[in-house]
């Protein structure tokens, strides 16, 4: 078994619980809710836009063993700058308003996520942003392409409110095969600290996905105003 296959393996009970977010199942069940996929933007435009800076953190701390990757991730850096300009778009043409998100604060598991990337990348071994890696782009391939058709058919948006889900769950099917690759380089100590981080970011994130508002609440908030 490879590394990568281990890794699928061993943070399989923490991905099952990231995928059984409320969000996530009325999304699937073709029962998302305006609301719940503007949420979803705007915490994805919070997180989105530390990519970049989180990666030359990384880029500048790599140990000499790891200094193999100083590559790959200069070219990581090249293909991910600018996508919060996308999702700010995809908040315009969804009917949202991309001005607020950009001058807002994200919710608190969504900033805690971040926080806990750049302390990983300033003061722990900066192998175990790849477990972040892992987590949120494996999250995009199961998800992203199913979820942008399931989004779009419940609310009937345009076609340019879905280029983050479509771009990313197309792109980052490219990149999990880049990392399966990566990884397997790693020297133990490194591939452990990636299985950790993953384990860890699968809760954080699915954090993310469980404080977004889902269809219910949001209805009943409307019949109360």
């Amino acid at each position: 078994m490879s590394f990568y296959e281990h890794l699928i393996q061993a943070t399989s009970s923490e991905r099952s619980h990231l995928l059984a977010a409320p969000a996530i199942a009325d999304c699937l069940r073709g029962q998302a809710g305006h609301a719940t996929y503007l949420a979803f933007l705007g915490q994805a435009y919070h997180h989105v836009r530390h990519t970049t800076p989180l990666l030359m953190a990384v880029g500048s701390r790599l140990p000499a063993r790891l200094e193999w990757l100083r590559r790959p991730v200069a070219e990581y850096i090249t293909e991910e700058i600018g996508h919060e300009e996308w999702i700010l778009s995809d908040i315009a043409a969804a009917g949202g308003d991309a001005a607020a998100v950009r001058r807002g604060r994200p919710d608190l598991p969504a900033e805690v996520m971040v926080a806990y990337a750049y302390d990983l990348a300033c003061r722990g071994n900066p192998a175990g942003f790849f477990g972040m890696v892992f987590v949120l782009e494996g999250t995009s391939v199961a998800l992203a392409l199913n979820a942008a058709d399931q989004i779009q058919r419940a609310l009937g948006l345009p076609d340019d409110a879905f280029t983050y889900l479509r771009s990313h769950g197309t792109l980052d099917q490219e990149h999990t095969r880049h990392l399966a690759a990566l990884v397997e380089r790693m020297e133990e100590k490194d591939q452990d600290e990636v299985l950790r981080c993953a384990r860890v970011f699968y809760k954080l994130y699915g954090d993310v996905f469980r404080a977004l508002p889902v269809a219910e609440v949001a209805s009943v908030a409307t019949s109360c105003d």
